[in-house]
């Protein structure tokens, strides 16, 4: 199978988890890999993979790394992102997720992280599986595809533990959109924890620590 090209750090010894993080637009998977050696999870394989490039509507159409079309930077226009490149790129992340499965890791020992587009999806690709993963992350990001978020995540996947951060002041998405998904989030059953930081539409020392004592949470023995 062709799965999406990516960036990799292995272990020094047998991976006892996994982090697959996704960029967010217009970005590369080599956009937060420098962040690993901040981490301090030395057993933790990290995956950072490219997104494919196409047409950005809300850029003039210039071709970019993407993982769907954004036609409009109205949160509440339904018809915002394209349901069918959203789809596409799931299926190439959940392929990601069973290529770790493959490596010998249990779906409970991998972690799908993602930073806004990033983010977005991160969000709708781990609510969706029937298998529970370890952990989300959502830094910056938001819903996708809002209207068919009732119908579509499962039992299964609430049982896993999300972290959210966002900057207060982030022009790009802002804060009103992380809330909302951290609200939505919650009320449908998850066990959430949300943190936001005095800075833009980027990440800051602080939310990096935070972020490693909760991925510490995730990996610890016997979870």
């Amino acid at each position: 199978m062709d799965y999406l090209p990516c960036i990799e750090h292995t272990p020094g010894v047998p991976a006892e988890g996994s982090v697959i993080w996704l960029h967010g637009l217009g970005a590369s998977g080599s956009d937060f890999s420098p962040l690993v050696p901040h981490l301090g999870l030395p057993r933790i394989r990290f995956v950072f993979p490219h997104a494919p490039t196409a047409p950005v509507t809300i850029n003039q159409g210039h071709v970019m790394p993407s993982w769907y079309d954004i036609r409009s930077l109205d949160h509440d226009r339904p018809d915002r992102e394209d349901p069918a490149g959203v789809q596409a790129s799931a299926t190439a992340i959940g392929a990601l997720i069973q290529r770790e499965i493959s490596r010998g890791l249990p779906h409970s020992r991998i972690v799908l992280a993602g930073f806004s587009q990033g983010a977005a999806m991160a969000l709708h690709v781990g609510l969706r599986r029937r298998e529970p993963l370890a952990g989300l992350v959502v830094l910056s990001g938001y819903v996708v595809l809002a209207d068919t978020w009732s119908t579509e995540i499962t039992s299964e996947a609430l049982t896993t533990p999300v972290f959210f951060g966002h900057g207060r002041d982030d022009e790009v998405v802002p804060i009103e959109g992380g809330r909302a998904a951290h609200r939505a989030t919650t009320e449908a059953g998850a066990t959430t924890t949300w943190r936001d930081y005095p800075m833009g539409h980027e990440v800051c020392p602080e939310e990096i620590s935070d972020l490693r004592r909760w991925l510490h949470a995730c990996f610890a023995p016997g979870r």
